[in-house]
C-alpha cells in the first residue's frame, strides 16, 4: 500500500501526490458513472479477495473523508454473487479491537481454515514500530475479535501480510516492507514454527535493480496456481506499479516475471489481491478514481482477466468498465439496500434491525443495481424505510437514473432514523433484465433511510413459477418408469435432451463451450453436443447427467443448498453437487431434485423465463410447470443405449508414452469420517511426458473433492487425468493435487496407464 516507504520518503510522496491531482479537501465520494471503483460510499483501500461458496468477499481498509495523509481507523467487508453488485457488510474489524493498537490499520488479508476466518492485519503499536495482529471469526464478515492479545510478529517493516495454505496443509504468512519475510504459520493459525525468514531480493527474482536490491517494494499477495506458487506485489518505489515473480516451491527460488498493471490512476500507491471465482479470474487493486481521489484517498476496482497458457499473466490495465455480471440478480427476494453497483451521494451506517442501512440520503441521490431479472413481470415494490424529517419518495427507473419510470414509492416520516416500517408501491412494465436505479427524491438535508427493498408479482405474491401453458406438446415419456405423483422414478441408462416444460426449451451448455464452471441454460433444439446429456443411474435412486462435450457433468454450483444456486457443468467426479433424483408428476413429466438440497430443491426455469438463455438454477422443490422436464431420447432416436454406453471423455484415454518411470507419493491428513490426500506424481521416465492417467482403487474411500485434475469413477475405481495446462510433465518435474476423502483411508493402491 506504499505506506512505510512513504513515511521515509514523505516529502517526496507528498510531492507527487500534489502533482498527481491530490483532491485532500474534496467531499466524500459522489456521482460516479462507472462500474469501477467497486465502492462509492468511502474511500477503500488494499483489497484482499476470497471466495466462501458462491460468494467473493473482499476486505478492504478505508481512507478516512478529507484525510491529507494516512488516516486510517478500520478495515471494511463487501461480498457479490454476481461480481457487480456488492454488498456493504460493514466494520468486521478495527484499531480498537486490539488493545495494544496505536494507530494504521493498514493492508491485511483473511484465510479460513476449520471454519474459522483468520484476519492478519499490520498495525503502528503502543510500544512503538510495526506489528502484524491477528483476529478471529466465525464468519467472513465477522465481528472479528483479537485471537492472542499481542502481535503475531514485530519489527522493522512490519505490514501488507499475506497468507496461504498450501496443498500439505502447511500454512504461509509474508509481509515487509522494504524487506520481504516469511513464517510457516502452526495449525491454530495464530504461531508459527521456526524462524523468521528473509527473502534474497535478487533482481532476477524480484525485477530490475533500484536503490536497495530489486523493485520489490511493499504489499505481497501470494498464492498457488497448479504446480506455480505466484507472489504479486507493489514494485519500483513511488509511484508503484504492480509486479509478479513465480517459484515452484511455496519459499522459492524465485523468479521475476515482469509487470501485470503499470503505473496509473491517480494514487502514487497500488495493492494488488488475485482469485479465481466460477471458472474466470479476478484482479483487484486501487487507485484514486472517484471525486477527489488520490494517493491519500483511493478506492477499491476489478477487472477480470485470463492467465497466459504457460500460466503467466497478460498487461492488466484500469478500466471504469469493471467485469461483466456472471449472474442475474433476484429481486424477487429481500435485497440488502447496501447492495450497490454504483451510487451517488449515500453513506452506510450500521441498522437496529441488524446489518447495515442506507443513510444521509440527500434529494436526488440514487443507488445503480445491474443486471435485475424481473422474468415475467413485478407488479408490486416494497421497501423498510425509516425518517426523522419529512420523509421523500423512491423512483423506479429502469436502465438509467432518468429512464422509464416503473413506480414511485411514497416514505412517510417514522419518528425516528432507526425506527423503521415498511412502504410500498404499484409496479408497472417490469419484465425482463434491466439495470436498476433507485432514485431518492424529497427536502432539503437528508430525508430518510433505506434498510431492504424487494419486488413481488402475481397480485403480489413473489412468483415462483409460471401457470402450466394451455398447449403443451404431448411428452415423449423416458423409458422404464412408472407415473405415481411424487414418487421416486428410474429412467434407463442412456442418452437424452432434456427440456422443460415450462420454457419449451432444452438444457443447453451456454455457447457449446466444453468447460468447467460454464454455465447451462435454456435453448431451442439444434442438435449441439452441449444440449445432449448421457444419464447414468447409481444403483441409490439417483443419477447423473455427463454432457455430450466431453467429461464435464451437471453441477450445482459449489455444491450449494440454497435457493437460487445456479446450474452449470464441472468435471465429471460424479460428486454430491452432480446427483441428481427424479421425481413423478403423474403425465410422464418429472421434477428433477438436487442432492446439493437433500432432495428439497429442484432444477428451475429461473423466474418463468421462456427467453432463450434463460438461466437454470435450483429452488425450492414446487412441481409447477418451470420445474417440470420431458426425457427425450437421443442420438438417432435410440431410446435405451446398450448398457454399456457412456459419454465419451475428451482427456481420459491411456498416454501413448510408456508409464515406467512414472511414480506416485501420497501423503494423508485423517480425520473423523475422512481426509485430505495430497498426491505427487514424479517423471523419472528421461523424457517428457505429454498426458498420463492414474487409475486408483476405491477401497472403501469416496473422493468428494478433487483439484488441479480431472477425475471420473469407473467401476471400482478412480480415473484421474490431468487438466489440458498441466498436461506436459517435464522429465525430472513433480505434479502435486489434493482430494477430500468421505471413508476410511487406507492402502492406496493404483497403477499408470
Amino acid at each position: 500500500m506504499g505506506q512505510y516507504e512513504s513515511i521515509r520518503r514523505k516529502a517526496c510522496a507528498l510531492a507527487l501526490g500534489l502533482t498527481m491531482g491530490l483532491g485532500i479537501a474534496a467531499a466524500a465520494p459522489t456521482d460516479v458513472r462507472a462500474d469501477n471503483p467497486i465502492v462509492q460510499t468511502i474511500y477503500s483501500t488494499d483489497p484482499a479477495p476470497l471466495v466462501v461458496g458462491d460468494e467473493v468477499y473482499v476486505f478492504t481498509g478505508h481512507d478516512e473523508d478529507g484525510a491529507s495523509y494516512y488516516d486510517m481507523r478500520d478495515w471494511h467487508c463487501y461480498s457479490t454473487k454476481d461480481m457487480v453488485n456488492w454488498t456493504d457488510h460493514g466494520v468486521p474489524l478495527s484499531l480498537a479491537t486490539f488493545s495494544w493498537a496505536k494507530s494504521d490499520a493498514w493492508a491485511g488479508q483473511v484465510i479460513e481454515r476449520g471454519g474459522k476466518f483468520y484476519y492478519y492485519v499490520p498495525i503502528t503499536a503502543k510500544t512503538g514500530g510495526t506489528a502484524i495482529g491477528v483476529a478471529v471469526a466465525d464468519r467472513p464478515e465477522g465481528p472479528y475479535k483479537d485471537a492472542i492479545g499481542r502481535p503475531l510478529c514485530q519489527g522493522f517493516g512490519y505490514i501488507d501480510p499475506t497468507v496461504f495454505i498450501d496443498n500439505d496443509g502447511q500454512a504461509y504468512l509474508y509481509w515487509g516492507n522494504p524487506d520481504l519475510h516469511y513464517v510457516k504459520l502452526n495449525k491454530n493459525m495464530t504461531s508459527y514454527s521456526g524462524k523468521i525468514e528473509t527473502v534474497n531480493l535478487t533482481p532476477d527474482g524480484f525485477g530490475p535493480a533500484k536503490k536497495r536490491s530489486s523493485s520489490y517494494e511493499e504489499g505481497p499477495w501470494f498464492y498457488r496456481r497448479g504446480n506455480l506458487y505466484y507472489m504479486i506485489y507493489s514494485a519500483g518505489g513511488i509511484p508503484e506499479h504492480i509486479a509478479y515473480s513465480t517459484s515452484s516451491s511455496p519459499t522459492g527460488p524465485w523468479k521475476y516475471r515482469g509487470v501485470i498493471m503499470p503505473t496509473e490512476g491517480r494514487s502514487f500507491t497500488n495493492h494488488a489481491g488475485v482469485v479465481d471465482f466460477k471458472g474466470k479470474s479476478y484482479f483487484f487493486y486501487h487507485n484514486g478514481a472517484l471525486p477527489g481521489g488520490s494517493g491519500f484517498a483511493r478506492s477499491v476496482c476489478v477487472e477480470e482477466f485470463k492467465y497466459n497458457p504457460d500460466g503467466s499473466f497478460p498487461t492488466i490495465k484500469m478500466t471504469t468498465n469493471g467485469p461483466s455480471a456472471i449472474a442475474a440478480l433476484n429481486p424477487y427476494q429481500k435485497v440488502e439496500a447496501e447492495t450497490i453497483c454504483q451510487s451517488s451521494g449515500l453513506k452506510v451506517e450500521t441498522c437496529s434491525e441488524g446489518t447495515q442501512n442506507i443513510g444521509f440520503i440527500d434529494n436526488n441521490d440514487w443507488i445503480k443495481i445491474k443486471n435485475v431479472n424481473f422474468g415475467n413481470g413485478a407488479d408490486k415494490f416494497q421497501a423498510r424505510v425509516a425518517s426523522a424529517a419529512s420523509g421523500g419518495t423512491i423512483e423506479l427507473h429502469l436502465n438509467s437514473k432518468t429512464g422509464p419510470v416503473i413506480g414511485t414509492c411514497k416514505v412517510n416520516p417514522t419518528g425516528g432514523w432507526q425506527t423503521w416500517t415498511t412502504a410500498s408501491c404499484s409496479v408497472n412494465n417490469a419484465s425482463g433484465i434491466h439495470d436498476l436505479y433507485l432514485v431518492f427524491k424529497g427536502g432539503s438535508g437528508s430525508i430518510f433511510n433505506l434498510n431492504w427493498w424487494q419486488f413481488s408479482g402475481q397480485n403480489g405474491q413473489v412468483p415462483t413459477s409460471a401457470p402450466r401453458p394451455t398447449a403443451t406438446p404431448k411428452p415423449t415419456a423416458a423409458p422404464g418408469v412408472t407415473s405415481t405423483p411424487g414418487s421416486t422414478a428410474r429412467i434407463s441408462d442412456g442418452w437424452y435432451y432434456v427440456k422443460n416444460v415450462n420454457a419449451q426449451k432444452y438444457l443447453q451448455v451456454a455457447g457449446n463451450k466444453a468447460a468447467a464452471g460454464t454455465n447451462v441454460e435454456l435453448r431451442s433444439k439444434n442438435g449441439q453436443a452441449g444440449q445432449r446429456w448421457y444419464l447414468k443411474n447409481r444403483g441409490d435412486g439417483l443419477f447423473t447427467l455427463t454432457s455430450a462435450l466431453g467429461d464435464f457433468m451437471l453441477d450445482v454450483s459449489n455444491d450449494s443448498p440454497d435457493d437460487g444456486a445456479n446450474v452449470g457443468i464441472y468435471h465429471a467426479y460424479s460428486g454430491h453437487a452432480q446427483q441428481f433424483q427424479a421425481k413423478e408428476t403423474g403425465s410422464g413429466t418429472f421434477v428433477i431434485t438436487t442432492n446439493s438440497s437433500n432432495l428439497t430443491k429442484a432444477l428451475d426455469d429461473y423466474a418463468n423465463s421462456r427467453d432463450e438463455g434463460a438461466n437454470v438454477c435450483q429452488w425450492t422443490y414446487n412441481g409447477k410447470a418451470n420445474q417440470q422436464w420431458l426425457f427425450e431420447a437421443a442420438d438417432g432416436g435410440s431410446s435405451t443405449p446398450a448398457a454399456t454406453a457412456t459419454p465419451k471423455p475428451t482427456a481420459t484415454t491411456a498416454p501413448s508414452q510408456s508409464a515406467k518411470g512414472l511414480t506416485l507419493t501420497t501423503n494423508v491428513n485423517s480425520w473423523s469420517g475422512g481426509g485430505q490426500i495430497n498426491f505427487k506424481i514424479s517423471n523419472r521416465t528421461g523424457r517428457n511426458v505429454n498426458g498420463w492417467t492414474l487409475k486408483i482403487a476405491k477401497a472403501g474411500m469416496k473422493i468428494t473433492s478433487c483439484w488441479t485434475v480431472k477425475i471420473k469413477e469407473e467401476g471400482s475405481f478412480y480415473i484421474i487425468t490431468p487438466e489440458n495446462w498441466n498436461a506436459n510433465l517435464a522429465n525430472g518435474q513433480d505434479l502435486e493435487f489434493g482430494a477430500i476423502v468421505e471413508g476410511n483411508i487406507g492402502k492406496i493402491d493404483y497403477s499408470f496407464q
